[in-house]
């Protein structure tokens, strides 16, 4: 019987282990999406246990404990990190066959050196075991990162952000490049006026400017867009349900922005409207600075009314949505490159049934002037899974070049999430080996070699731009 995730894990043939033992391992990681706070970096934060570390943010594992039947307190309420980690050691068990199984040993081999497999009856001892090398000052929030052979971060931040972090960071002379993330979605969400003209207010403040209509709120958000730029910034990140396929002169426009200011209830149609002119006039910007963009669409978001007041958003009620993805991003990609406007872009979907659409949407606006300017983002949020992963890879392979595709990322909060990266990796190799051994690719390392090298680490690096 094979043991369970030995150094081979995921790595069903012969060429699999050979790409990944001689080849991906050895890769640094670039890490261009994430969701680390910058002030945990810059001051270098001490975890005081694997408790608060593992369960203090991560809507994942309280979606696996609600579904395990325990109480709200031991996910998001006031019981201690120790009785909320034995609960946690509780549901492993019962996650066979989701990937937090695999990320949760991961990490315990990875950081702490534990084979032991998490259970209540070892929860204790592996609770004491990590939390004493917490304690320590080599597993500190930098050297988390050090340890996993980190070479960048981009962390995703509000344009009113100050980005004092990231600027101690910078000033510290912290050998890991850690850059903000250029994420206006607040500006152009008009669902609760009442909470947008305080946003906008925020945003007038922030940059110097009284935002009274249309031009003025554009001008803001350029002035916050170089300011991301002179702090390193060279990415933009859109999180929405779906692109809108709208339309609307300018007068509609600066009627719907003052009806919004005025505090009126905004109905669908002008929403859809004033987001798909903010996407496009932002997509304009990105270009202009030589930025990349990402979209991040399909979820539908804080579903659960009751938990969502009580608990707030990102507290793990949300799902994958079925919007029509093709037409909004057709109607925006289209626009921008008609004007030669059209930024490096990385379009993400959580619905598995939007892969092929994506893949081949990608391709319709290739214009060579790098390779892969255009990308099918990896799996993302409830597709960061070995099947996920699988099934992106082929859609892409099928329909584009997966050998210029820029890799994992991952899309966390938590420093311990590194080992998602390997995950990628034996996916990756797994699948490349399987079709050697099948006898559909050619049996040569150089060529395939180089090919993992560069989807792991090489193409990112190449695609951003970013001096390190």
């Amino acid at each position: 019987m094979k043991k369970f995730m030995d150094d081979d894990f995921l790595l069903q043939t012969r060429t699999a282990k050979r790409l990944y033992h001689d080849h991906a391992v050895k890769m640094p990681i670039y890490d261009y999406h994430c969701h680390l706070p910058p002030q945990e970096i810059a001051e270098d934060k001490q975890y005081d246990n694997i408790g608060e570390a593992w369960l203090g943010g991560d809507h994942y594992k309280w979606r696996a404990m609600r579904a395990n039947g325990i109480d709200e307190k031991f996910c998001t309420g006031d019981a201690s990190w120790h009785d909320k980690f034995k609960k946690w050691a509780e549901t492993v068990p019962q996650t066979i066959r989701n990937p937090l199984y695999h990320w949760t040993h991961l990490e315990l081999q990875r950081y702490f050196g534990i084979d032991t497999l998490l259970s209540p009856a070892t929860a204790d001892t592996i609770y004491e075991a990590c939390t004493e090398k917490l304690r320590t000052p080599e597993f500190s929030a930098r050297n988390l990162m050090r340890k996993m052979n980190v070479k960048l971060v981009c962390t995703t931040d509000d344009p009113i952000d100050s980005l004092e972090w990231h600027k101690q960071i910078a000033d510290d002379g912290f050998e890991i490049k850690v850059l903000p993330t250029f994420r206006p979605d607040k500006a152009m969400n008009l669902s609760d006026s009442k909470a947008w003209k305080t946003y906008i207010e925020t945003l007038g403040v922030t940059s110097g400017l009284t935002i009274v209509s249309t031009d003025v709120l554009l001008e803001a958000v350029n002035k916050r867009h170089e300011y991301f730029h002179s702090a390193g910034c060279r990415l933009s990140d859109h999180g929405v349900a779906y692109v809108p396929d709208a339309n609307a002169t300018p007068e509609r426009l600066e009627s719907i922005f003052q009806r919004a200011m005025a505090g009126e209830k905004i109905c669908l149609p002008d929403r859809e409207s004033f987001e798909a002119w903010f996407l496009y006039e932002v997509g304009k910007m990105n270009h202009s600075r030589g930025w990349a963009q990402q979209f991040h669409v399909g979820v539908f978001r804080n579903t659960n009314s009751r938990l969502f007041d009580a608990l707030g958003p990102d507290t793990g009620f949300d799902s994958i949505a079925d919007y029509r993805q093709g037409p909004g991003f057709v109607h925006l990609l289209d626009r921008l490159d008609s004007s030669n406007q059209l930024a490096k872009s990385i379009l993400y979907n959580v619905n598995p049934v939007d892969n092929e659409l994506m893949a081949t949407m990608i391709g319709n606006y290739q214009d060579g002037s790098c390779p892969g300017k255009m990308q099918f983002g990896s799996g993302w949020w409830f597709l960061d899974q070995k099947n996920g992963m699988e099934k992106q890879m082929n859609a892409l392979s099928n329909l584009g070049l997966l050998s210029r595709f820029v890799g994992m990322l991952t899309d966390s909060r938590s420093f311990l999430s590194y080992p998602r990266h390997e995950y990628f990796r034996r996916i990756l190799c797994n699948l490349i080996g399987n079709d050697v051994e099948n006898g559909e690719i050619p049996d040569d390392m150089e060529l395939l070699g180089h090919m993992v090298e560069n989807i792991c680490y090489n193409n990112a690096a190449e695609y951003f731009g970013i001096q390190l």
